[in-house]
């Protein structure tokens, strides 16, 4: 007698595709599902990641600009420059007679 065992994985794929058809559906929807919040959850933790990069950037662009503000405050003050206009360039400042005013239209 050559008796052949049934193959068990067959029998249930017919039998999910024949008679469980809906519940063969609910399965493949809540796989679905399930890797659809997967996904979200990454690119939700992703953009988050990416925000505080982001902030982290502009509060330090944020302190050099103010560095720079207060660069250009000390080396545009007045006496700075007159400092530096008397020392390396040799000038001094007019005398009122010496002063010519031109007047333009």
């Amino acid at each position: 007698m050559n008796k052949t065992t049934p193959n068990l994985a067959k029998i249930i794929g017919l039998d999910l595709i024949t008679v469980g058809r809906g519940s063969l559906i609910l399965l493949v929807l809540i796989f679905a599902s399930a890797m659809a919040v997967v996904f979200t959850t990454h690119q939700t933790r992703s953009a988050i990641t990416e925000k505080d990069h982001a902030l982290t950037e502009r509060e330090r662009l944020d302190d050099e600009w103010r560095n720079l503000l207060l660069e250009e405050t000390a080396l545009a003050e007045h006496s700075r420059v007159q400092s530096i206009a008397k020392q390396e360039l040799d000038m001094k400042r007019p005398d009122s007679d010496k002063e010519v005013v031109i007047d333009l239209p």
